[in-house]
């Protein structure tokens, strides 16, 4: 009986879709209800969307995907309900900043910065979604997050389009980044295109859109499946010895002192154990102090 399908896809979304809309797609084709998206990228974007599938799936609380990198298109001199150019415009401007005036607020986005999230969004107030109250013609009162842009730069392409390459933090929302400058300059803004390029460690370059696993078999489409240990790739990994490894999937704490380890607290691991083809990835662990000491616990199994 050949092994259920498991690992993570990295979709290139195409535009007019949902990400939810993807994974009903995918489902069909790798034949399982176990798929998931780790980020929800908005119909009108493109780019970089990581899918789990199968046992992967168990993972979905522990990716963060912490740093995103996109290319968006910011038009000047509209502002819109949806804060992009999908949406209905609010108040239009013929007077338009110069491209030194652009940059220079610009730059004043890098760092540490607060964020009102659009009411044409996926958060929920009260267990209802945002962007449902909004198409009701509901508007409440949100509250800033901090989010954190590492680095973004704008290069003009026309008066009134600029192109923007942003990294980034989870939560952070291009499209409000665009309004937001756009008030700072005076003249308002709205995104106008948007690809996401990286999500945490995977790119465009390893992407395969839904139309090209729709031409493939089904023995290759499970070949582009990445190993589920791939999105944790920047945690520290940890092969325990066989006694220790059936510990740990009871559910025990495994002292470091007695595995030769010297991980921080709150550190998340990868569990790995010793198998007659190799090492295989079991479980995701995590540092604490127990009461012998500090001590590495599987917090998800992903292999009983």
């Amino acid at each position: 009986m050949s092994a259920p399908v498991s690992g993570i896809i990295i979709v290139n979304k195409h535009a007019g879709v949902t990400s939810s809309d993807i994974v009903n797609r995918l489902r069909r084709l790798f034949g399982t209800k176990q798929v998931g998206h780790t980020g929800t990228l908005d119909p009108m974007a493109t780019g970089v969307l990581p899918v789990l599938i199968g046992r992967a799936v168990k993972a979905s609380d522990f990716i963060v995907a912490e740093n995103k990198r996109y290319t968006a298109g910011m038009r000047l001199g509209i502002t819109t309900d949806t804060e992009d150019t999908s949406g209905t415009v609010l108040t239009e401007s013929d007077t338009l900043p110069s491209e030194a005036e652009v940059l220079a607020a610009v730059e004043r986005f890098v760092g540490d910065i607060e964020q009102i999230p659009p009411m044409y969004s996926a958060l929920k107030v009260g267990g209802k979604k945002l962007v449902d109250l909004a198409r009701e013609g509901i508007t409440v009162e949100r509250q800033p997050r901090p989010i954190r842009i590492d680095s973004l730069t704008a290069v003009r392409e026309a008066d009134d389009l600029y192109r923007l390459d942003v990294r980034c933090s989870k939560g952070t929302y291009i499209r409000t980044l665009c309004a937001d400058i756009g008030a700072a300059l005076g003249c308002g803004a709205a995104m106008a295109s948007l690809i996401r390029t990286e999500s945490g460690p995977f790119t465009l370059a390893e992407s395969v859109s839904v139309a090209e696993l729709e031409e493939m078999t089904q023995e290759e489409r499970v070949a582009r499946l990445l190993p589920l240990e791939s999105f944790f790739s920047d945690c520290p990994a940890v092969t325990l010895p066989d006694f220790y490894a059936r510990l740990s999937q009871n559910g025990c704490e495994i002292y470091q002192k007695k595995i030769g380890a010297h991980l921080a607290d709150g550190t998340l691991v990868r569990l790995y154990r010793h198998t007659d083809g190799g090492e295989e990835f079991f479980a995701l662990g995590r540092v604490g102090e127990y009461t012998d000491g500090s001590a590495i616990k599987a917090v998800k199994l992903f292999v009983l």
